[in-house]
């Protein structure tokens, strides 16, 4: 496993964070299709047996629930000074509740306090906002994250899926304030959706900002988890996002490029997705996404996959531009 610095941070992380999304309780509020604390086990300890030490959850997947198990399995995997664990706020706690959701002072304050107890850690290394809120000024977030970095329960700061003018603009209100600016950014990133490269990635590249893309195997369908013909995985057949965004004539397009790289190499059509990722300069560390352990370890085996510049080329042929996707 090689390890990277987070953007111009002194952190060194893996080249692969393990997404924690996928473990909780099926069938809960936010992601049904979710497998089990006993069943997560095994993706936490083969993952800190594979070198990863960097893993990504959040308050809002099933409520709390994947942080409980993050942080009850890496306690027994792991020691917390080896590891760099991230997680979220923003998104909604409850299905009605006011105040449990956004990026008000109120809310950031909460729900740090109940992330460290549902992981049962006394900080976080990053913590994201987990998009922005309409209904809450920048000054009173910003202020409100710096306030629990000197409070010691937050290392690192960070954002997830925005106009890049809107990433820009809160960088430079934290510097003006003297304030730690984001660390990095994770976002819609894979050979589907590369609208980011407009912008975002370009200001990440020449900021020295970590990127951290999420769905870099486009949850799943990059992987052939979505055939035209014949059963889905439970997943793809679930996963309300997924069907949303996946499954155009151009993706399918797209897809056939990569089983034909793939067949080339002789590896999986998913190792050559990430592949592509992690060939980007800009790239820090995909987020893994994994119900199987078989997806963990094509994963893993993806850090040695080398594209040569006509591979490349041809996995990013079919691509046209499209609607910008992610930033709610």
């Amino acid at each position: 496993m090689d390890y990277v610095r987070l953007g111009k941070t002194g952190l060194k992380v893996s080249r692969l964070c393990l997404g924690c999304m996928s473990f909780g309780t099926p069938g809960g509020p936010t992601h049904p299709w979710v497998i089990t604390e006993e069943a997560a086990q095994p993706f936490f300890r083969k993952a800190v047996e594979g070198g990863i030490n960097f893993f990504d959850t959040a308050n809002h997947y099933n409520y709390g629930d994947s942080e409980k198990i993050t942080g009850k399995a890496l306690k027994t995997y792991a020691r917390r000074d080896e590891i760099v664990v991230a997680t979220k706020v923003g998104l909604r706690m409850s299905d009605d509740r006011p105040n449990d959701r956004g990026l008000s002072r109120k809310h950031i304050f909460d729900q740090i306090d109940q992330s460290l107890t549902r992981l049962d850690m006394d900080y976080v290394d990053v913590l994201y906002i987990h998009r922005l809120d309409p209904d809450t000024e920048f000054e009173e977030t910003l202020d409100s994250l710096e306030a629990i970095i000197q409070a010691g329960k937050v290392r690192y700061v960070a954002a997830s899926s925005m106009w890049a003018w809107q990433f820009a603009k809160l960088r430079e209100m934290q510097k003006a304030r003297g304030y730690q600016p984001f660390a990095a950014m994770q976002n819609f990133y894979n050979l589907i959706y590369r609208e980011e490269e407009r912008e975002m990635m370009a200001y990440c590249e020449s900021e020295g900002v970590g990127v951290m893309p999420w769905s870099p195997i486009a949850r799943g369908f990059l992987a052939g988890n979505r055939p035209k013909q014949g059963e889905a995985t439970n997943r793809a057949a679930t996963d309300k996002m997924a069907i949303g965004y996946f499954g155009s004539t151009q993706d399918y397009a797209i897809l056939s490029k990569v089983e034909k790289v793939a067949d080339k190499l002789g590896v999986k059509p998913a190792q050559v997705a990430y592949a592509w990722v992690l060939s980007k300069s800009f790239v820090t560390a995909p987020i893994v996404g994994v119900t199987k352990l078989s997806q963990l370890d094509e994963a893993i085996a993806a850090l040695d996959v080398k594209l040569d510049p006509a591979s490349i080329r041809l996995l990013e042929s079919a691509y046209k531009p499209r609607a910008a996707m992610g930033h709610s």
